[in-house]
């Protein structure tokens, strides 16, 4: 039996913030933070909006396009770190909004950008064993950064679900991680805004963790990057997945949907399913993605994937990626802050 994905769904929120009105508030270059982050505005969470809310009609969309109920799903997996309660599930909520059963497997993951990919590892795995019929796997995240820093330019809100099971509209070939103890970004119990190592997460951490698995991705697969139509890499910003995707030898046609983050930012555990999502509303039969995750810490995980005739069958059936980035309003910084609680009172 063929296993892969048979549904997906994204979520991205309504509310933007442009590069230029974060850096005239403290005094920044926005055309030379555009530049070198090939960003041009991210997404913000609004008053009502959050991982669960995020998770939950991501999850919903997977759902309409796999056509299968909540009942059917036999094991959910969350992966954020940026989850509503320090102790409480956000699994349990979903998965009840989402109507699943009782006896459905829930877990909240944490591994930072690549944690939803760890979830959709352990779908296939329980599906493969013949355990449950349908896994859903959700990376979704509002991130934080730090007044000021550079990471407030790219931290942004966004989720999406992917749903691992019979009859797929994607045959998952093939999955490969490479992990170590690379301590590039981190946050400590009581900090409310995350710490990094600057030039550090570039080489050391992101490139060489992604390079890694992605080529031995291929290696395991017998593939070599002109056997792929598309890659869906980590996006922490617009330069980083060109970079890595020029290392490993891939073109810019084969890394265009990776610059979805210049309108919507780094969503963090979402970003690479994100990108995965967008190829899928654009691929046909045939196509091959080769998607790699990358999670600070440091890990990523690789996955061959290919596109089969039932994705015709989902076309219309829930809203397209870009139809959530493309539905937009923009934000000043005070509301901005005000909603991300950047305003202690």
């Amino acid at each position: 039996m063929d296993i892969g994905i048979a549904g997906y769904g994204a979520y991205i929120p309504r509310l933007r913030i442009k590069v230029e009105d974060i850096a005239k508030v403290w005094g920044q270059n926005a055309e030379a933070i555009k530049n070198g982050l090939m960003i041009e505005e991210k997404s913000v969470p609004d008053a009502d909006e959050d991982t669960i809310t995020i998770s939950y009609q991501a999850g919903k969309n997977a759902m309409q396009r796999a056509r299968i109920n909540g009942s059917e799903i036999g094991a959910l997996f969350i992966g954020s770190e940026s989850r509503p309660y320090a102790v409480k599930p956000s699994g349990t909520i979903v998965a009840d909004a989402l109507e699943m059963t009782p006896n459905v497997l829930v877990a909240d993951y944490e591994f930072a950008c690549k944690a939803g990919t760890a979830g959709m590892q352990t779908c296939y795995g329980l599906v493969k064993s013949g355990e449950i019929g349908y896994g859903m796997a959700i990376g979704a995240d509002t991130a934080q950064g730090q007044p000021g820093d550079a990471l407030e330019y790219t931290a942004a809100a966004g989720g999406a679900a992917v749903i691992i099971g019979k009859n797929p509209v994607a045959i998952i070939e093939g999955m490969y991680s490479y992990t170590t103890d690379t301590p590039d970004f981190w946050r400590r119990e009581g900090q409310q805004y995350p710490k990094h190592g600057g030039r550090f997460t570039g080489d050391p951490a992101y490139f060489h963790h992604l390079t890694s698995s992605a080529a031995g991705m291929m290696e395991k697969m017998g593939t070599k990057p002109s056997d792929y139509t598309y890659t869906a890499f980590h996006t922490p910003n617009g330069k980083f997945p060109l970079r890595a995707g020029k290392l490993l030898g891939f073109s810019p046609e084969q890394l265009k949907y990776n610059l979805l983050v210049q309108k919507i930012g780094n969503t963090y555990s979402g970003a690479s399913m994100l990108v995965l999502t967008h190829i899928l509303d654009n691929a046909g039969p045939g196509d091959r993605i080769l998607m790699t995750s990358y999670g600070s810490g440091a890990g990523s995980d690789a996955f061959s994937v290919v596109v089969v005739d039932g994705i015709r069958e989902v076309v219309g059936k829930a809203p397209k990626t870009a139809s959530y980035v493309d539905n937009k309003a923009y934000v000043d910084y005070g509301t901005y802050a005000k909603l991300r609680g950047k305003i202690n009172i």
